[in-house]
């Protein structure tokens, strides 16, 4: 019976890459505070390159089905923020979706 009333955890789709940056344990715990270290060498120092770019997180993570990653509630990012009843923000500025290339 316990199993029952245990909170389902998110589904999370398979990444479109390889390994992740870092250890899947560390990036659940930090990735925002990575993404806005990124952000600030990006805006203050205008360094576009970088590990922890959401371009590339977008880019490995983004659904195989949607091409996106907040587009249904399966998608990476929807589904852990669905789960922690956090809200994305990041995506009111960026693409959800991956660059297309011509």
């Amino acid at each position: 019976m316990a199993a029952s009333t245990r909170v389902p955890q998110p589904v999370i789709e398979a990444a479109r890459g390889g390994k992740c940056v870092e250890d899947p344990a560390l990036m659940r715990r930090n990735h925002m505070e990575l993404l806005k270290h990124q952000r600030d060498e990006t805006v203050h120092g205008g360094i576009r390159t970088g590990k922890y770019s959401l371009k590339a997180c977008i880019a490995c993570h983004a659904s195989q089905t949607t091409g996106s990653v907040t587009a249904k509630d399966t998608n990476f990012c929807q589904s852990c923020h669905n789960y922690a009843a956090v809200k994305i923000d990041c995506f009111g500025c960026h693409a959800n979706k991956p660059q297309v290339k011509p």
